[in-house]
């Protein structure tokens, strides 16, 4: 599905003193014979449920790769390399190992929900050291299918950001390691644009696991609200966030997703009858440029969508007051999580700055439920006519991999939504949406991606219909 992963060698300097051209040299990717134990989470599953590998094979496997190419990009931030060995062993003697269907994967998972043993970071300093003494519902339902968790990633802090770096690190993009992963499940997209892991946990409060994947060539899915437990951080982002799931097939994203979701169906791929899909490619705001491979991206998926057997037509989303309720929304989203904070006076300046506008919007009444009424009333006349729309997931590649949380709150707002405006809506009336891969930008060498979103209910359309896109791709 993914074309040749590249580099770009420039000759500046970054701010952490490292050329990109000795980023460049030091490419994350290593032949696939060096690691004979890989491939899709299926796959492996399989392998192990059949007894042709053991658990320990695939985990010892994933830690050897994450102890080699980490140091790269920077994706993990814990590894659990004991306790994913034991955890493995303790698998290979479960009584149903032959009917778990994640038997043996490696994940990772965010470090914004509870691994027990591992503190929840958030990606900030500020927050507690304190090991968590139980696992997250999610975490849980991955382990109950089989899976081992082989540690939890970065990602910036309390996930406001879309470029992740934290404690002076800067999580790097496989795919042009002189370029950010995204945000914030940056480190999530990382680990499975490199190889460290075919399936990671992340969520998605404005985009956080689309923009991501749509950074590092990877498929990302955002169910819609109550698909699959929240609970992510006081109040998950007042109900914008959810978990979900990021992975290189779409068929390893269904299979981790209906594990999340507790619905088996999910994980059965089935190509949708004839859809109607609108291709929207104007952004929500016109301040937005779009970047034209990124614009042509969402037209080659309509394209194949087409040549699949669906009805496409162009159209303009009725995106409404979007750009404005997403504005005020971010900067009061993580005014719970920081409340919790036990060190507060640990937060990062653009954080604190960003947070005291939200305190303001907060103060002035500026966040009303009928902003979010009105765009979600647009958009349910527009699906009356339609099932999936598609957009394109960015607006331009992923911003120059540096210490983004050393400099300035203009800067990181700035760069946070020109290249990701198209993400936001569909958190803010709580419906599904995907990243797919759709090639390599022919100027920036960086993946393309293309955005298919549905009304409630919809997430299996949208994998069926990400799986035919696959399969062209």
């Amino acid at each position: 599905m993914h074309d040749d992963l590249t580099a770009v060698a420039w000759e500046s300097v970054d701010d952490d003193g490292v050329t990109d051209a000795e980023v460049a040299m030091n490419s994350p990717h290593q032949p696939a014979d060096e690691y004979p134990i890989g491939g899709p989470a299926a796959a492996l599953a399989a392998r192990v449920r059949a007894g042709t590998i053991t658990p320990l094979d695939v985990v010892t496997e994933a830690l050897t790769r994450i102890s080699s190419e980490n140091r790269k990009i920077n994706a993990f931030t814990v590894v659990r390399a004991e306790q994913a060995r034991a955890e493995a062993l303790e698998l290979a003697a479960r009584d149903d190992l032959d009917e778990l269907p994640l038997a043996g994967v490696p994940v990772a998972v965010k470090q914004n929900i509870a691994v027990a043993g591992v503190p929840l970071r958030a990606g900030s300093a500020a927050s507690p050291t304190e090991p968590e003494p139980a696992d997250h519902p999610v975490v849980a339902r991955l382990r109950a299918a089989g899976a081992i968790v082989v540690g939890v990633t970065a990602m910036p802090e309390l996930g406001l950001w879309a470029m992740t770096d934290e404690d002076g690190t800067v999580t790097r993009n496989p795919r042009d390691v002189g370029r950010a992963a995204g945000g914030s499940s940056g480190g999530a997209a990382a680990a499975v644009a490199a190889g460290l892991v075919p399936i990671a946990h992340g969520n998605d409060g404005l985009g956080s696991i689309r923009v991501p994947a749509a950074a590092c060539g990877v498929f990302g899915i955002k169910p819609g609200r109550q698909v699959v437990p929240a609970g992510i951080g006081a109040d998950s982002w007042a109900g914008m966030a959810e978990n979900g799931v990021l992975a290189t097939t779409v068929s390893d994203a269904a299979l981790a997703l209906s594990v999340l979701a507790g619905r088996s169906d999910l994980a059965e791929l089935r190509a949708p009858q004839r859809l109607r899909i609108g291709l929207a490619v104007a952004p929500p705001s016109r301040l937005v440029r779009v970047d034209r491979h990124w614009t042509a991206a969402a037209r080659t998926a309509g394209a194949r969508a087409a040549a699949a057997g669906h009805l496409v037509e162009p159209v303009e989303l009725p995106y409404g007051d979007t750009a404005l309720a997403m504005a005020l929304r971010w900067p009061s989203a993580g005014l719970a999580d920081a409340a919790a904070l036990p060190h507060p006076e640990l937060l990062q300046r653009r954080t604190r700055r960003h947070l005291a506008l939200g305190r303001l919007i907060r103060r002035l009444r500026l966040v009303r439920p009928d902003q979010v009424d009105r765009i979600e009333a647009g958009l349910v006349d527009f699906f009356e006519n339609f099932d999936v729309v598609i957009t394109p997931t960015l607006a331009a590649p992923p911003p120059k991999a540096k210490q983004w949380s050393g400099r300035g709150w203009t800067v990181n707002v700035l760069a946070s939504a020109r290249y990701a405006p198209f993400t936001g809506v569909w958190n803010l009336v709580g419906w599904p949406a995907a990243s797919v891969p759709m090639g390599t930008h022919p100027e920036a060498h960086t993946p393309l991606a293309a955005q298919l979103a549905g009304p409630p209910g919809s997430e299996a359309t949208l994998l069926g219909l990400a799986a035919q896109l696959e399969l062209t791709n």
